[in-house]
Order: structure tokens, then sequence, then C-alpha cells
């Protein structure tokens, strides 16, 4: 008889649970070593490694997501799980047969399609929710059925279940395609290292480094938390893990200083939040963008530190401002001097970031660059207080594993929503709805592309909302952005014989007037006489190839930021409601104050589409994110009502223009007589705030 015959019943599902989590710790041992192989040394066709990448996270979602704790449904949803992970294989091997049949699937190959496309949504919805498994039965649904019922420009005639269901598992934009691969490759690699610095003790030392930097001045528990975050989100993948981990730490910390429970929560939220903006990693959506855009990942890292430390300064702008506005004081917070904390604790967290970091400025792709930061990350802390021995390793292994779960089965299954876009053209069809509706108008696009993210950021989680507005709104934010180019070029009479070639056979009574220097509103009203399918062949003869790139960065960077906002932004905002939990506060308000912490979410974009921000040529960004600073000085300024003292309604009218003087695209006359504006009202404020002056007499 087996010993686990005799034990009583009502201790038989915790030991049931001990053995599932040792399964589920050696399965995620097993599927760390499998990616270090596959992204270093080892080779493996694309679609394999994609399919063996699924294959191992839907059995980990099984032992680790359990639709049922009792037996003896538990033993039939991990069966489940191990029946995905035999269809999935069994997909691997049969696509020759597939091709060689002419494309033609035999029962088992329908079989092992429908479970693991059954896998993938249901999966998906213990992961992440409803939103995504709706959306793509939705999906699937329209291609092959309904669409054809649709009127007007969304009609679409239909294929057959097989071609859908053969598309969805081998298509290169499906459940195995382009999106898997990112996960497979660098998103994998990069929480497998971000787990590496946990495990070495890299979290606890942000902690503390953050107090030794900012612990000692006013609203310095504040200035912990935006540090620390920030620090965070460079091991982090997640927004939420990150002001959950650091959260319970600095919440306290600020309402201990005098901050009410509310502001507090919403200082973590909003910089937790930023973790994900945070170069190097930028959590999976940077590695998405890298991908869509053919835009090397070093690049969009290296033009991604300005305006993220912009966003971060935005926030300890906040924070100094409350401090002062409530008249707190300072709170001495404990810790070890700077040299002694980096000798002791900070080598396994600086070394591997500055490694990684020189990794990818030397050209090295950012898979090698993950794998050799995590062989420093173990070398390092043998020379800390926290020495990475075997089990320390395995620990990491497993626990980067942990952390992939969700992020893989998204990723894979979010592939079906975006091959049923990339087989009918929505994409293209949104973009042009983007623009009719904008009138060419950036700031309205703009607009338009905030509100579908925030609509979309109420059920699916950041990475997947990214990339449905990436494929949606992105053609759109690229073209305008471009066609802004070539206004400015056909006003400055910048047009080549080819360009004037088109316009002959488009509009010959105006091409004689090319060539030669214009109105911008002429230009506009020649450039509208071009016909929408010939636009691109426009754009492409007289926009520079580098100007190309650029602008397709802006419109995805753009798109990025604002995918951001539904973790601060209610009606759902899962950082702030996480971070309201802990501080035991209600979640809504949390969620406004969060969303007016982060008011750089909003401000960052604006730069982006209308200031070299984003240019790489680094005497002009640190011109524009200077004068940046100074206007989120003055409109942070303008919501609290303090600059350098209490400053009443007329005066924050005043600060708020200010603010749009020095963010406003202008010349730079303006933005010096802007900052000299907010220094003279900033000086005069807080002298009228110094004892035995006169007293403030403002409200």
């Amino acid at each position: 008889m087996n010993s686990f015959d005799t034990v009583p019943d009502s201790i038989r599902p915790d030991i049931e649970a001990i053995r599932e989590k040792r399964v589920a710790f050696w399965l995620g041992v097993g599927i760390s070593l499998m990616h270090l192989w596959f992204n270093t040394f080892g080779y493996f066709n694309t679609l394999d490694q994609n399919m063996l990448h699924f294959a191992g996270f839907a059995l980990m979602c099984a032992l680790l997501y359990p639709a049922a704790r009792r037996a003896p449904w538990r033993a039939v949803d991990i069966l489940f799980g191990l029946l995905v992970l035999a269809s999935t294989l069994y997909l691997l091997f049969a696509e020759d047969a597939i091709y060689d049949r002419g494309v033609r699937m035999i029962a088992s190959d329908w079989a092992a399609a429908f479970i693991v496309i059954v896998g993938a949504i249901e999966y998906t919805r213990r992961t992440t929710g409803w939103i995504i498994p709706l959306l793509i039965l939705l999906a699937l649904s329209y291609v092959s059925w309904w669409g054809a019922w649709v009127p007007g420009v969304f009609r679409f005639a239909g294929l057959s279940l097989e071609t859908v269901v053969f598309r969805s598992i081998y298509g290169d934009d499906a459940l195995f395609g382009n999106i898997a691969r990112i996960s497979s490759t660098f998103v994998f690699m990069f929480i497998l290292f971000g787990a590496f610095l946990l495990r070495s003790g890299a979290g606890d030392f942000v902690i503390h480094l953050s107090r030794a930097v900012a612990g000692r001045v006013v609203g310095g528990p504040g200035m912990v938390a935006v540090i620390a975050s920030g620090l965070t989100g460079t091991i982090s993948g997640s927004a939420v893990a990150n002001t959950a981990s650091t959260g319970v730490v600095t919440i306290p910390l600020m309402q201990k200083a005098g901050f009410s429970a509310r502001f507090a929560a919403a200082v973590e939220a909003s910089a937790s939040t930023g973790g994900q903006l945070m170069p190097p990693i930028m959590g999976a959506g940077a590695f998405v963008m890298a991908s869509y855009t053919q835009i090397p990942y070093g690049t969009i890292v290296a033009v991604s530190f300005v305006p993220a430390l912009l966003y971060f300064v935005s926030i300890m702008f906040y924070v100094r401002m409350e401090a002062k506005r409530q008249g707190l004081v300072r709170l001495e917070l404990e810790s070890e001097p700077m040299w002694t904390l980096v000798r002791n604790e900070g080598l396994s967290f600086l070394v591997p970031i500055t490694l990684l970091i020189g990794m990818l400025v030397a050209g090295f792709t950012p898979t090698y660059a993950a794998a050799g930061s995590i062989v420093a990350v173990v070398v390092a802390s043998w020379f800390t207080r926290v020495r990475m021995g075997p089990r320390a390793i395995l620990d990491a292994l497993a626990l980067g594993a942990r952390n992939m779960v969700m992020t893989a089965i998204l990723l894979c299954a979010v592939g079906l929503v975006v091959n049923v876009i990339a087989t009918v053209g929505i994409g293209n069809t949104f973009s042009l709805m983007i623009t009719s509706w904008a009138g060419g108008s950036m700031i309205l696009a703009i607009l338009l592309v905030a509100i579908a993210s925030l609509i979309l950021g109420m059920g699916l989680p950041v990475t997947a909302s990214y990339i449905v507005l990436a494929t949606l709104s992105a053609p759109a934010l690229y073209n305008l952005l471009l066609d802004a180019q070539l206004v400015d070029l056909i006003a400055a009479g910048s047009v080549g014989q080819e360009a004037r070639a088109l316009f002959t056979l488009v509009a010959p009574d105006a091409a004689g007037t090319l060539g030669q220097p214009m109105a911008r509103e002429q230009a506009q009203g020649l450039l509208a006489l071009v016909p929408p399918d010939m636009m691109g062949m426009l754009r492409e003869m007289l926009v520079s190839p580098a100007s190309l790139s650029m602008a397709l960065l802006t419109a995805h960077m753009i798109i990025f930021w604002l995918s951001q906002d539904s973790n601060v932004t209610p009606p759902v905002a899962l950082c702030a409601f996480t971070a309201a939990a802990i501080a035991r506060t209600s979640p809504m308000a949390t969620g406004f104050t969060s969303w007016k912490v982060a008011k750089g979410l909003y401000i960052m974009p604006l730069l982006f589409a209308y200031s070299p921000l984003l240019s790489g040529d680094w005497p002009r960004v640190l011109e524009t994110a200077l004068f940046a600073m100074l206007g989120i000085y003055a409109f942070t300024a303008s919501l609290q009502g303090w600059l350098g003292g209490r400053i009443g309604l007329l005066q924050r009218g005043l600060a708020m223009l200010l603010a749009l003087g020095l963010l406003w695209p202008a010349p730079v006359w303006l933005h010096l007589g802007s900052a000299l504006l907010l220094v003279a009202l900033w000086y005069h404020r807080g002298f009228m705030s110094r004892p035995g002056t006169l007293k403030d007499s403002t409200p």
C-alpha cells in the first residue's frame, strides 16, 4: 500500500500542493535552462523554439494557476495541461506533413490544434482575466463567420475554418509567431536576469540606497519611493509587482513622515508605473517595439533615458511641493554610509547593470547581453553579503520561469488577435479612421489614442494594450508625423524632380509652384491634392531614411507611454489599487490622485511629437530636457498651489502659462523668457514666505 493512502483526508490537499510546488520548481528550472541554451549556445528553428516555449509555460500555468483545488477536478486540470503540452509538441512535428498534403489537416491535426487554441484561451483567462479571451474569440469568429455580415469598410468575406486554424498555429503573426519569438528570447532573458538580481539581494540594496540618497531631506520618504521604484524597474518586468514589492516598505515610510495614506499610495503607484519606462529593461514593451519597428533595441534604450528621468523628476517635484505645503519635517532614516552600502550589497546590482548597458552599447544582442549579465550577477554576489551558491542559482532559475508565466501565455495568445488584424487589414482601416477623425491634427490623434489606450487598459495588461494599439494606430501617427515634415519641405521649396513629376500627374496646375518657398497653408493645400494611395510614395521620395526611422520610433514611443496610463487612471488602475490595499485607503480616490501625480505620462508623448527629445542629437535633447523640466515644475506648481510659497489662483494661472511657454515647441527666446519669469515668481513667493517678511495673504 502506498504511504500516501494512510494520510488523513484533511491534510491531503496540503501535501498535494507541496508536491505540485516541487514539480513547478523543477519544471521552472528546466524551462529556464532550456531558454538559456536556446538564446546562447543552441540553434533552433524559430517556430520550434516558440512552440517549446509555449508548451512549457502552459504546463507551468496549469500548476500555478489551478482552475480547481479539489480532487478529482485538480487531476483533470493537470491532465489538461499535459494534453496541451503534448498537442503542442505534436504540432511541432506535424507541419511538414500538413504541407505535404497541400495544407490539408487530418483528424489528429484538428484535435491537437483545437486543444492548443483552447488551452491558450483558458490559460490567458486564468492569468489576465476575461478580456483577452473574449477578444480572441471575437477575432477568430469574425474572420471565419460573422465578418461577412458586417456593413461598410470592416466587411470581410471570410476564410474557411481550416485556413483560420492553420494560420492561427503556423502564421507569422499567430500563436507561435513574431510576438511569441519576442517572448521566448528578449523578454524571458531579461525577466530571468531580474530574477537573479532579486535573488542576489539587489532589491534590498535598491531600498537601502534610496534611503541613503534621499532619506534625510524634507519629503525624503517620498523621494525614496520614487528612486526605489525607478531602480526596481530595471529589475522587475511588472509595474504591479514593482508596487507590491517596494510599496510595503515605502508607503509606511511616507505615512510615518506625515503624508496622507492616499498620497503615499499614489506616489508609489505612479513611481512604479515609471519603472516600466526606465531603461534598460522597460518591461516587455521595448522588446515588442524593437521587433515591430526593426529599430535596434539599444537605440530605443538610449533615447528612453532622458524621458524616463523627466518622468521621475516630475513625481519628485510633486512630492517636494506636497511636503512643503503640509509643513512636514525631515524624518531621519537609518542607513549605512554610501560606500559601505555599495561594498556590502551593491556590487551584485551595479556590476551587472553596468555590464548590460556596456554590452548593448558595444553592439551585442540583448539576449547575449542578458546572459552575460546573469553570469555577472552570480560572480559579483561572491563579493557581497549574499553569496549565490548552487541552491540560490536554482532558486533564481525557478523564480525567473515563475515570473514569466503570465507574460509568456499573454504574448503567445495575443498573437491570435494580431494575426486576424494582419490578415484582414483592420490596422490600416483603423489608422485611416484616426487620421480622418483627427483632421490632420497630431494633438487630436494623440488624444484619440490616449482614449483608446485608457479603454483598452481597463481590461488588458499594459503590454497587450501596447501591442493592440501599436497594430491599430501606429500607422496613423507615423503618417501624421511624416506629413508634418512634408509640409515643411514643400513650404521650403525642397522638392526634387521625382516629387514634381508625381505632382504633375495629380495636380498639373499646381505643380509649377513647387521648388520655391511658400506659406505653410499653401503647402498643406498642395499636399491635400495627393491621393491617399500615392502618399506613401511621396513620403519616401521627400523624407530621408533617418527621418522615416525617427518618425516610426516616435509613433511607437507615444503609444508605449500612453499604454501605461491604465496603471494609474480610473476606473481600472491596477497599480493604484494595489498601493491602496497596502495603504488601506480608498482605491478609487487613490486612482484619481495617482492620475494627477503621473501627469508625465501625458506630457512626454506631446514632447515626443513636437520636440527633438528623441532625436539622438544630444545638445538639442539636453536643451529640450532642461526647459521641459522647468515646464513640468511650473505645471506641478500650478496644480499644487505652491511655488517657493503658497500661490493663489491668479499666480497659479500664471504658472500654468509659464509651463505652456516652456513646454510648447517655440523659439529659444520664448523658453528663456518663460524660465526667467518662473524664477522671478519663485523667488518672490519664497521671499514673501520667509519669517520677518510680509506674510502671504492668498488662501
